[in-house]
């Protein structure tokens, strides 16, 4: 027979129940391992999702300041969320970042005058608006614009604003954006405080054009809105918190994943900058014949994705970052202990955005998804002084953020990442720096776009890519700076072609991905679309100009005149300008060349420029262009079309250069007139550029 239990048993029972209780529940309900800046000011109530009104949404979240950016490659996005820290964390704003594509903007005409709008504007193409401006560009050019309540003709009178655009002075439109925002905002009535910024990456200056230009704009908004500064110290947008119950084989902890779908292992279109196809290599080659450069070609199969592309487009290659510089940065950061170790993410601030999916690990984050490899910001530098491991590096490290020119003696002309860069100062290890500080100050990787060497119609639903391999050896620096994505696709070429433990230059990467999700030779990718195409009409004349891998979008462009010459279409004058440095060294695509002139017959000529066959002098596409232009000229004046692809600081400027003297000799008329006619076909379309810096 069962005998009851006692008061004291139950006592007992109930005192190892809540104990277990408490042993389970460590680290979730209690002991949580607290983040030294959680409790950061910078803390916020939450908002209501999904709302487009940006008054409303800065009134929820007590917002006095809003920096919207217009970004395509993530550039203008980390510049206005530095905008966004130092208002904060100098001057006391209530700041935020918006991601113009995101707000209706008929309410600005209501925007409070006691409040302060930045636009950080790109400038893509020729003179367009990045991809999550154009509604945002389309609205604001109408005319007029429809706001919400005044019909004034000066609607935007209470708006006050900060402009900094980011553009490239190797293109006819340098910082359109910004300047026309800037006219349009003025002839609505707002007020501009300081003067609009110009960053200019064809120069290389972009860094510090925004950093001469933010000084006297702050002074200038002091002055406006009576703001005081103060002693800036580091405060975090994120609180980063381990997760010590969670492990990395957790099937909901993110080690490399771009999203939810992926982590649970499926694929859902559409594919894009937020969401990639993990793509099958269907083949890969080497395409010089020297030892000491590589350039690679690869097809990638999208046929089981919903992805299309036209010939001309760009396909994005999402990179990981190379095992040599994930240990890099995680030893000098003192996170080698706790590298695989769970964390969790989180915005101290509504408005503030996680650049990645958490839970994740150290060392996911940091192969993955920051770019750690990226030019130094001089800023960062003298924020991390705060960290910094004694004194002497503390001084030294202010002493770089605030003088350009030791800076660029010590950091920028020795193309060091933020790794190299701190333990030059300081081997570290530099533990006292926050993982959160880290993630503010380095940008989101940022996938890398190639132009398309394919055409849609030959191959549809199979895309090309060629890369030259970046390996630039450093003068008296002592080391090689290597291109993340290239060196990456060459692992991946490498492993192919039957290299069991590819290392291209050194580097090792994780190839078959978060989880062996890219095992089988795979890589992540989207397609982009671009204004970068053929004629609708096949029997108009092209003239193309593409030396080195610039002539990627032209073997899609010949290849698709080819098939439809085969197919019987009138197919007009093709000609390419194609250089390289030798015939036996880096021609690309030598063989194809011939296999398209017999489909195409005497419609393709095709110049070969190889500069380095004659050692006296260096032959280059311009000259070529030069020497042939009375046919240049010649197929203008019967509406082709004229394109270059490639370097746009020298070959494209002076590409520009060489047809208007073409049609200033070949028209016989003056230089300013020849040079009108070149800004002429720009703005027609007629002359187009798919080129880089």
């Amino acid at each position: 027979m069962a005998q009851s239990i006692d008061t004291l048993d139950l006592v007992v029972l109930v005192v190892l129940l809540l104990a277990s209780v408490a042993y389970f529940t460590k680290g979730t309900y209690w002991a949580v391992p607290k983040d030294p800046y959680a409790a950061s000011t910078l803390n916020g109530s939450a908002l209501k999702k999904g709302t487009r009104n940006i008054l409303e949404k800065m009134d929820e979240s007590g917002k006095n300041c809003v920096v919207f950016y217009g970004s395509q490659t993530g550039t203008a996005e980390d510049y206005a969320s530095r905008l966004a820290k130092e208002g904060s964390s100098r001057f006391g704003l209530k700041t935020m970042t918006a991601d113009l594509e995101e707000f209706d903007y008929e309410n600005l005409d209501q925007f409070p005058d006691d409040k302060i709008a930045f636009f950080v504007m790109a400038t893509y193409g020729e003179g367009e608006p990045t991809d999550n401006a154009v509604e945002f560009w389309e609205f604001i050019n109408s005319d007029p614009p429809s706001f919400s309540e005044s019909s004034d003709e000066k609607p935007l009178a209470n708006l006050k604003y900060v402009a900094f655009g980011l553009g490239n002075n190797t293109y006819e439109h340098y910082n359109s954006m910004v300047r026309n925002l800037d006219k349009i905002l003025s002839n609505l009535g707002a007020k501009r405080i300081g003067t609009p910024g110009e960053g200019d990456d064809g120069a290389g200056t972009m860094e510090e054009d925004f950093l001469a230009w933010k000084e006297p704009m702050w002074t200038a908004l002091q002055e406006d809105m009576g703001l005081e500064e103060r002693e800036a110290s580091y405060e975090p947008s994120f609180s980063v918190e381990e997760k010590e119950e969670m492990s990395k084989d957790d099937p909901n902890v993110y080690l490399g994943e771009p999203n939810k779908n992926h982590l649970e292992g499926s694929q859902k279109g559409p594919f894009n900058a937020s969401n990639p196809y993990i793509a099958p290599i269907a083949e890969s080659k080497e395409l010089f014949t020297v030892k000491d450069r590589n350039c690679v070609h690869i097809e990638v199969d999208v046929s089981g994705s919903n992805i299309n592309y036209t010939t001309g487009d760009h396909i994005a290659i999402w990179p990981t970052n190379a095992g040599l510089e994930v240990d890099r940065f995680i030893k000098t950061f003192g996170l080698d202990e706790k590298r695989h170790n769970v964390i969790s993410v989180k915005g101290l601030d509504p408005t503030a955005k996680v650049p990645f999916p958490t839970p994740t690990t150290y060392d996911a984050a940091v192969r993955y998804h920051m770019e750690i490899c990226a030019p130094v910001s001089r800023q960062f530098m003298d924020t991390l002084a705060e960290f910094a491991p004694s004194e002497d590096a503390k001084k030294e490290m202010k002493k770089m953020g605030t003088d350009p020119d030791y800076f660029k003696e010590k950091i920028v002309n020795q193309y060091y990442n933020i790794a190299q860069a701190v333990t030059s100062v300081h081997p570290g290890p530099w533990s006292a720096v926050p993982f959160s500080c880290l993630i503010e100050g380095l940008n989101k990787i940022q996938v890398r776009y190639y132009s398309i060497s394919s055409s849609s119609l030959v191959q549809p639903k199979k895309i090309s890519i060629t890369a030259v391999v970046e390996s630039i050896r450093v003068p008296g620096a002592g080391h090689v700076v290597k291109g993340v994505t290239t060196n990456y696709l060459l692992a991946l070429k490498q492993k192919q072609n039957g290299d069991e433990d590819p290392s291209p230059h050194g580097l090792t990467y994780e190839i078959t991905g978060p989880r062996n999700k890219y095992d089988g030779i795979h890589v992540p990718v989207h397609v982009r679309h671009s204004n970068f195409k053929l004629p609708s009409d096949p029997s108009k004349p092209v003239i193309m100009v593409g030396p080195g891998s610039g002539v990627a979008p032209f073997r899609g462009f010949i290849q698709e005149r080819a098939e439809q010459a085969r197919r019987g279409d009138n197919v007009g004058e093709t000609v390419l300008f194609y250089g390289c440095r030798k015939k036996s060294e880096d021609w690309l695509y030598k063989e194809e060349w011939e296999s398209y002139k017999s489909a195409l017959g005497d419609k393709l000529t095709i110049f070969n420029a190889f500069s380095r066959e004659d050692a006296k002098q260096k032959h280059y596409v311009q000259h070529d262009v030069e020497a042939n232009g009375k046919l240049v000229n010649d197929l203008l004046l019967k509406k082709a079309n004229f394109y270059v692809c490639g370097d746009a600081a020298h070959m494209a400027r002076e590409v520009n250069d060489v047809i208007a003297q073409v049609i200033e000799k070949e028209r016989s008329v003056p230089k300013e007139k020849a040079e009108q006619i070149v800004k002429s076909m720009r703005s027609s379309g007629v002359y187009q550029e798919d080129v880089w810096s």
